[in-house]
């Protein structure tokens, strides 16, 4: 995936230079390299990094966010406005691993790395957070609810991603694959959001759900029907239905 990256662009996205505009690029950084780089850590540290080379990247962020951790260079802080997305990724996972934090506490410092200008970096803001929505989904239903009234699409989309009942590269919520219901005042209040990036993220929680209980999600989409006329929320309906 990473052939067609040539020799200087590797160099800037592996030093930390620049961010990358594409997904290729996100996979393609050299997180040793990188950390290396950036970081004052231990030659056992990125020999650690280098050594984990062939796990997947979601492991990779984290571990990246502990080795900064343990060399007590795990101040959020420090990294959340480099200039490399991938390092603002390991500030995402550095909130996430907070064991001393809680849920609430952990979102309000995750909400600029939310509203990030990043594709990536908004991703690694909900899934550094996966463990404890996946623990808690009512508390973070509740603590998530506001931000769909938040002028800021990102975090809107975010309220919804975050609490995805099936996500991706993510561990499941089996309450709301289970019971989607639950989530249906935040689902009625991006029921006509005007933004598509928001749209796609509420058409595809539906679907999640759909999974499961495609009878609540008929019933849904038929009330939407008849109450709601925008074409926001004809979008999202399509989208909610595709797999049924």
């Amino acid at each position: 995936m990473s052939a067609a990256i040539s020799p200087a662009r590797k160099h800037q996205l592996n030093t930390g230079a620049a961010a990358s505009t594409h997904l290729a690029e996100c996979l393609a950084v050299d997180f040793a390299v990188l950390l290396q780089t950036v970081a004052v850590l231990p030659e056992t540290a990125i020999q650690c990094m280098r050594d984990a080379a062939s796990k997947g990247i979601t492991q990779r962020m984290v571990l990246a966010a502990t080795l900064l951790r343990e060399a007590r260079q795990g101040d959020p802080a420090q990294w959340q406005s480099h200039a490399s997305d991938t390092v603002r990724g390991w500030a995402c996972y550095l909130i996430g691993g907070d064991a001393t934090a809680s849920l609430p506490v952990k979102l309000e410092k995750m909400r600029p790395l939310a509203d990030d200008p990043h594709f990536g970096v908004r991703e690694w803001a909900w899934l550094a957070l996966r463990t404890d929505i996946v623990a808690g989904p009512l508390l973070a239903l509740e603590c998530l609810q506001p931000w769909t009234q938040e002028p800021s699409a990102h975090l809107r989309r975010f309220a919804c991603e975050a609490l995805r009942p099936r996500g991706v590269w993510a561990a499941h919520i089996a309450l709301f694959k289970q019971h989607p219901e639950h989530a249906h005042s935040l689902l009625e209040a991006l029921a006509d959001d005007p933004e598509r990036y928001v749209q796609d993220s509420v058409g595809n929680w539906l679907n999640d759900a759909g999974k499961t209980q495609p009878q609540w999600l008929r019933d849904l989409c038929t009330r939407w029907q008849r109450e709601r006329d925008s074409p926001a929320n004809a979008y999202i309906r399509r989208r909610a239905l595709r797999s049924l």
